[in-house]
């Protein structure tokens, strides 16, 4: 069964499925959230993403005695990327000034990924996969950690704990609540507002407004 889509008004909603690839390897950290008999099984966990041709995996690990990973193959997951989020005061507005007609809400970037996923075993694979998703990590440390500086027989035995997951995507959506619709004025004292309050993901709102495209105004 089709999930329905997310709810994305007002210039909201991405669709370009290179801006939410690149949205998901950036993130990088998502909440797998599968559906079954007995209720909804979540599991947070890192994930690399991979396009072969015209398709998209995302591809993570996880423990063994999470039982989640036993639902491969059971129907619809969705995977749930949330990227930066802050507090947007109605006082970074010059239009309050004016009329008052404001009021304060959440500025957020997530992706959502919708397929289906399957269980991998194989050692070989998990090796591979383990590597990857180190040197994804590690990439840019002065003395960047390797899957090869353990030992292997330690090594071993970790990958005899987990189980790789493969989830192939079927259908992307994006959600981007930035302020865009907001009028010229109000879009710039957003990025001000967000970029005096400090911190990553306020700064990081505040460039993906800057490069937004500008719509009609609201």
């Amino acid at each position: 069964m089709r999930q329905p889509p997310m709810y994305r008004p007002d210039q909201t909603g991405i669709d370009d499925p290179d801006v939410l690839r690149a949205a998901m390897h950036e993130i990088s950290f998502g909440a797998l959230v599968t559906p079954h008999a007995a209720g909804i099984e979540i599991t947070h966990v890192p994930w690399l993403v991979r396009e072969e041709g015209a398709k998209t995996y995302l591809e993570s690990h996880i423990a063994r005695p999470n039982p989640h990973w036993k639902l491969a193959g059971q129907g619809q997951s969705v995977v749930m990327f949330q990227g930066p989020h802050a507090y947007i005061s109605p006082s970074f507005y010059p239009s309050k000034k004016i009329h008052g007609k404001a009021v304060p809400t959440w500025g957020y970037i997530v992706a959502h990924a919708h397929g289906t996923f399957e269980a991998i075993q194989d050692g070989d694979w998990l090796g591979a996969h383990l590597a990857a998703l180190s040197a994804r990590h590690e990439a840019g440390r002065a003395d960047p950690w390797a899957v090869s500086d353990a030992p292997v027989a330690y090594i071993a035995a970790l990958k005899r704990g987990i189980v790789g997951l493969r989830f192939e995507v079927a259908r992307m959506e994006g959600k981007w609540k930035i302020n865009q619709s907001k009028s010229e004025q109000d879009r710039n004292g957003t990025y001000a507002g967000l970029m005096a309050e400090g911190g990553d993901m306020a700064r990081d709102l505040a460039e993906a407004l800057e490069f937004f495209p500008k719509g009609d105004e609201q």
